[in-house]
């Protein structure tokens, strides 16, 4: 049994997941070269990454990417999409993603659960939280058929669920400490140090809350592989 993970860049990689899932991970990465598949394995994890979901000239490999979340859609493959994931899978069944209106979110930021979270597989247990958040771009209008799951004060759409077993997640669950300060790191914020400081602050909080989420949607693909 194995998980898809399409890595969109180095320094966006699979963080604390790669400790939590507790299911093989095959990483895919496109940047080096890697082609990505037309269809993923057992299960389908698309991490975040820089560019914009529109910007196939900067990561040519984004439209074979938004093929394959579609395909996994429609084929109800277990799928995690994260960040630049979640926007990709967005487009490619049929949403709008554009330049987010409030501008950069970024650090530790609270997110609540709608009530559709609360008999879903992998956020029922969540509420109200904290997760790390670094985007500009912003999912406006989710695809047809999508279930609103997470909302945020300064974009709504959080996190969803789209067909059987597909999840977006805006945030980045997967995202310790020193990957958020990486980000920070390559940027020109002013309060770097003190988003940082945030996010290192909020550690414990996003292990408690975000681990069970990680092991849930294992369990999701460990399901549907025996089945």
């Amino acid at each position: 049994m194995r998980i898809t993970v399409i890595e969109h860049e180095a320094e966006a990689g699979l963080g604390y997941l790669s400790g939590w899932l507790g299911v093989a991970c095959e990483v895919v990465r496109p940047y080096l070269g890697e082609e990505v598949p037309a269809r993923s394995a057992d299960g389908l994890i698309v991490l975040g990454g820089a560019a914009a979901a529109w910007e196939d000239e900067r990561s040519p490999w984004q439209s074979a990417t938004r093929d394959l979340l579609s395909r996994a859609v429609d084929e109800a493959t277990p799928t995690l999409a994260i960040c630049l994931g979640a926007q990709l899978l967005t487009m490619a069944c049929g949403g709008t993603v554009e330049r987010g209106a409030n501008g950069l979110e970024v650090g530790a930021r609270e997110v609540a659960a709608l009530p559709a979270a609360g008999s879903d597989r992998l956020l029922s247990g969540v509420g109200t939280a904290v997760a790390v958040q670094y985007h500009q771009d912003a999912m406006t209008r989710l695809p047809d058929g999508a279930v609103p799951l997470m909302t945020g004060s300064q974009y709504p759409n959080q996190a969803y669920r789209l067909g059987e077993a597909a999840w977006a997640v805006q945030f980045h669950p997967e995202a310790t400490p020193e990957i958020f300060a990486s980000w920070t790191g390559e940027s020109d914020l002013d309060a770097a140090e003190d988003l940082n400081a945030e996010v290192k602050a909020a550690e414990s909080a996003l292990i408690a809350t975000w681990r069970p989420v990680a092991r849930a949607f294992a369990d999701v693909v460990r399901t549907n592989a025996r089945t």
